[in-house]
């Protein structure tokens, strides 16, 4: 019981995941630290929902609708949408208006509502469309290039397109990946190693604010429902 998922891949240059959720017998779970914004879709009791999810800060409790079926895309970081600043998102999200169990609307158009094996075909149809965008200079930034522009401005941008700074997505990426290493059995010492903490309090810390576990609750599965697939069955 509580919440199930799946995650796989993407090989879209502007889709990270594409993830599915069912929810049983459970009401609240923890929320998790994101970088990336993201569209959700979900169907309870017969009705249709969607809505614009935004990058998360920090964890928390958030509600879950009971019995529902959820599928999702998480876009690459750098993306965006054309009328939505990603910073408006942060912390927060949108229900999207007139959604049916076939359609969605978003950005004055209606869309397809897609299911897990076609979500980047409907991204693709946003991109064509311009809907969803990405600032040149933080896609070459993101690739390992360094543009000819101050670092100031590379700052400004880079917040601009995210609603972060590139300090906090490295280390809610990080946190996120602890916890995923740590869920599936790495030694907390390992995991301090691999990915450059100073040492196990400082992990024990990032675990609290960004994903709401211990180390002993993420091995051994306690805590409650959690918005993160710690199970390690993601494909691709």
């Amino acid at each position: 019981m509580g919440l199930r998922f799946e995650t796989r891949r993407s090989d879209s240059p502007w889709v990270d995941a594409v993830w599915t959720c069912t929810s049983e017998q459970v009401t609240t779970m923890t929320s998790v630290a994101g970088a990336r914004w993201g569209l959700v879709f979900w169907e309870q009791a017969g009705q249709a929902y969607a809505g614009i999810t935004g990058p998360e800060t920090r964890t928390g409790t958030a509600p879950v609708p009971e019995g529902a079926i959820f599928t999702g895309i998480e876009f690459a970081v750098g993306t965006s949408l054309r009328t939505v600043p990603t910073p408006a998102l942060v912390d927060g999200g949108i229900e999207l208006p007139d959604t049916t169990r076939r359609t969605f609307r978003l950005d004055g158009a209606r869309w397809e509502t897609p299911g897990p094996d076609d979500a980047e075909a409907l991204v693709e149809s946003l991109v064509r469309a311009g809907v969803v965008v990405r600032d040149p200079l933080v896609a070459e930034m993101l690739r390992g290039h360094r543009p000819a522009v101050s670092g100031r401005t590379l700052e400004r941008r880079f917040r601009a397109a995210t609603g972060l700074t590139r300090g906090a997505v490295r280390q809610i990426e990080r946190a996120r990946t602890a916890a995923e290493l740590l869920a599936g059995g790495d030694p907390a010492a390992d995991v301090v190693a691999k990915l450059d903490y100073f040492d196990e309090p400082h992990l024990a810390r990032a675990l609290r604010t960004y994903v709401g576990r211990t180390v002993g609750q993420l091995r051994e599965g306690g805590g409650g429902a959690i918005a993160l697939d710690v199970s390690q069955r993601s494909t691709s």
